[in-house]
């Protein structure tokens, strides 16, 4: 990986277009993910794995290590030390990273228990604070993603206030959860699907905060409504949907950045990946730290169960590489 040092400043706001992200999601957003993803949308903003303070100062491996073909790239990052969370922000920095995004929206008892996620919404001026430092020594944008509220914190005036107050320090880019989060009572898969969307929440604060980019995440499962979403606010975070369904990606830059790039073929997925999986194989992983992300390329295809099986049964498999998918790949029907 190579090291590069930005330059961009924060204070006009964010530098990478927002119009469209995939969500953090831990154990699935890993830089071969993302890798794959880029392939296929030269434009769409994508998200590190939540990373906590304490294993970038900590812990044994580089957890900021990524592949420099994946810009635009955000760190998102777990803590509420304001000291670590600073010091974090300055390593993402000399790393390359376009941007830092601080995870108020996870609740997980475990992440609760590390005073972050989305127990941080009780406390704005903590959150206000170290948005404030890792600004002041940064020049790159630090950004905020978190639910509509937690537990019985759940008034549009609530939200109004958080992000009223995390504003004042300088954030200029919100991600918006449009659910609440019970900090119990609740799993964190709960979390994603009980809680009622409120899209309109969101879009409310977009009109209150006309100045502030806002980006609006949960339940959405097209480009289309993405483009619905964007006629209120000013970005679309999608996660799930997309690791289910990769190939959308495809589709991203024509319908949501207006470009004219040519869309990729799947065949020209397979054909890009096979070098980086040999590569990988080659300097000492194995093939399915990479296929896992790729089961569903071929969703909605004929074919796509006995690709998935395919992949599932052999991509593990010692000596695996690249033929593997390329053999998965023959047992679906092109239409």
């Amino acid at each position: 990986m190579t090291i590069i040092k930005t330059s961009t400043s924060h204070t006009s706001g964010p530098t990478i277009d927002h119009r469209l992200s995939v969500a953090p999601m831990l154990d699935w957003t890993d830089k071969h993910c993302r890798y794959f993803y880029r392939l296929m949308s030269k434009h769409t903003v994508l998200y590190t794995e939540m990373v906590t303070t304490g294993a970038i100062l900590h812990g044994k491996g580089n957890y900021l290590e990524y592949n420099d073909a994946e810009h635009p790239l955000v760190l998102q990052l777990g803590g509420s030390n304001v000291k670590a969370m600073t010091e974090c922000a300055k390593m993402a920095e000399q790393y390359g990273y376009d941007e830092v995004n601080i995870n108020v929206g996870c609740p997980s008892d475990r992440v609760q228990n590390g005073r972050f996620g989305a127990c941080l919404m009780a406390e704005p001026a903590l959150v206000a604070e170290c948005v404030n430092q890792m600004q002041s020594a940064t020049d790159i944008p630090v950004t905020v993603k978190s639910r509509i509220g937690i537990d019985d914190l759940d008034s549009y005036e609530f939200l109004h206030t958080f992000i009223e107050q995390v504003a004042k320090a300088d954030c200029k880019n919100f991600i918006i959860h449009a659910r609440k989060a019970w900090l119990t009572g609740l799993s964190p898969k709960q979390n994603r699907d009980v809680p009622p969307l409120d899209y309109d929440r969101v879009y409310q604060v977009k009109n209150n905060f006309d100045h502030l980019n806002i980006s609006i995440n949960g339940g959405i499962k097209s480009l289309t409504e993405a483009r619905e979403h964007l006629k209120h606010i000013d970005g679309v975070m999608i996660g799930r949907e997309i690791y289910n369904s990769p190939y959308l990606l495809t589709d991203a830059d024509n319908l949501i950045y207006q470009s004219d790039r040519d869309k990729l073929s799947r065949t020209e997925v397979i054909q890009l990946m096979i070098p980086y999986i040999n590569n990988h194989v080659e300097s000492g992983g194995r093939a399915w730290h990479i296929l896992r992300h790729m089961l569903g390329l071929c969703n909605g295809l004929a074919g796509a169960r006995k690709f998935r099986q395919h992949l599932s049964e052999c991509a593990g498999k010692d000596g695996a590489d690249g033929q593997v998918l390329l053999d998965a790949f023959e047992k679906v029907t092109l239409t």
